[in-house]
């Protein structure tokens, strides 16, 4: 054991290293065996959080606001941008490199012999530490689908699915049903069960009922009124009038912020939150990547859309920003996306095209994006299509095109989003 690694960068490295070879395995019970060994239990309220998307939002809306409220909160939230850290949160600042190595030796030490993806072993390595962290909530956040993501080896108090839509059709099924199905695995007989979705698939229904567990439904169980100042939630038995919209920008939000009252609703004799912590929680909320606008000019927007259902939403928010003369995409993706579908999405509000290679070996070519664009685009007189081999290179040829009134949207996987980061912060330095 005297050859492990003694940093973060190394560990990861290793996993890295060593799940090139590791095969995505369904099932949770390598997992389950390894959670044992390690004792791995929490003394605390835990929140799981699945979603096609969104899921990232509500996670961020139920730690500001629980944080404004006097608690301790850890947060797991997948993916990073640019450090592993961002992915487990300790009372709102990002876990040290410390304590995440001290995290990544208890897996190790407690695994034996059984194999793990790199998703398992960093999972049980964030939530042992936020186990023994001494937090008074816990917030996880699932990655694929529910059923067998390896978060659900834990038994939330409180499971929310925020929207089903089709993503990751190899792994989870290319229906609204079939997906609804493995989100609702994070269900547990006798508590509640949230789903966001304004249209939940009946198999999510019928799954909550099959297991007893307490279903609450938007529209049905809780819902939102509004105005363009202010909006109100209702829920079972809580009513919380005149708050702010969330920081976050974009419609999809306001369903986001409603799964997270209702949790907060759900845990209100553990977890007592007030009027104005849960109005400062929305205001102040931030998450990087999420229609992100940043500072200057041109206007830059920073979008992990990767799915047609984001990339409509991220659409829509487009439209609602007031006039810009030329609006620059930078996109990249994995091979296994809708890539027709987020490009349609797209497509009303896109004169110039920036298609980038991601540094992945699942990623479509920057040349494949490009006869996509061509087949969805070919109605524009002035679109233009240029190929980069990367996200840096790609947004470095926007913003040298892009007047300083035109807007560069940067979107799709989070390589895209997470290559542009790191372009900027180096520029900078």
């Amino acid at each position: 054991m005297s050859n492990l690694p003694t940093t973060l960068p190394a560990w990861l490295a290793l996993l890295e290293a060593r799940h090139a070879e590791t095969v995505i395995n369904m099932g949770l019970d390598r997992v389950l065996a390894v959670k044992e060994r390690l004792q791995l239990a929490f003394t605390c309220p835990v929140i799981m959080v699945a979603g096609t998307n969104g899921k990232g939002s509500t996670c961020a809306m139920l730690e500001s606001i629980l944080l404004r409220a006097g608690y301790k909160v850890g947060l797991y939230i997948k993916p990073h941008f640019l450090d592993f850290n961002e992915r487990a949160r300790v009372n709102g600042e990002l876990a040290t490199d410390a304590q995440l190595v001290a995290a990544f030796n208890a897996v190790e030490a407690a695994r034996g012999d059984t194999t793990l993806t790199y998703f398992e072993f960093t999972t049980l390595a964030i939530m042992g530490l936020l186990a023994g962290a001494g937090m008074d909530v816990v917030i996880l956040e699932v990655g694929l689908g529910g059923r067998l993501d390896a978060v659900n080896v834990v038994d939330a108090d409180v499971a929310i699915v925020t929207s089903i839509d089709i993503d990751h059709t190899d792994y989870l099924g290319d229906t609204r049903e079939a997906i609804g199905f493995e989100k609702a695995g994070i269900f547990r007989a006798g508590k509640v069960a949230i789903c966001s979705d304004p249209v939940p698939p009946q198999t999510l229904i019928d799954h909550a009922a099959a297991i007893g567990a307490d279903l609450w439904l938007m529209g049905r169980d809780f819902n939102y009124s509004g105005d363009k100042q202010q909006w109100n939630y209702g829920g079972r038995s809580q009513r919380r009038n005149s708050l702010a919209y969330p920081s976050l920008r974009g419609a999809n939000q306001i369903l986001n912020a409603c799964a997270a009252l209702a949790a907060l609703e759900a845990l209100r004799i553990e977890l007592p939150v007030g009027a104005q912590e849960v109005r400062t929680g929305l205001v102040t909320v931030e998450l990087p990547g999420r229609f992100q606008v940043l500072p200057g000019r041109p206007t830059v927007i920073l979008d992990v859309a990767h799915n047609p259902h984001a990339a409509s939403a991220l659409n829509q928010n487009l439209g609602n920003m007031g006039f810009h003369p030329y609006t620059f995409a930078v996109f990249g993706s994995m091979q296994d996306k809708d890539i027709d579908g987020v490009i349609a999405a797209m497509s009303e509000h896109v004169d110039h095209w920036c298609l980038a290679t991601l540094p992945s070996p699942r990623s479509a070519t920057a040349s494949e994006l490009a006869a996509k664009v061509q087949l969805v685009q070919e109605d524009k007189a002035e679109r233009t299509i240029n190929i980069f081999d990367d996200p840096a290179a790609a947004y470095a040829n926007a913003v040298s095109r892009a007047g300083e009134n035109d807007r560069i949207v940067v979107f799709g996987s989070f390589l895209t989003v997470a290559g542009v980061m790191a372009a900027r912060k180096s520029s900078f330095h």
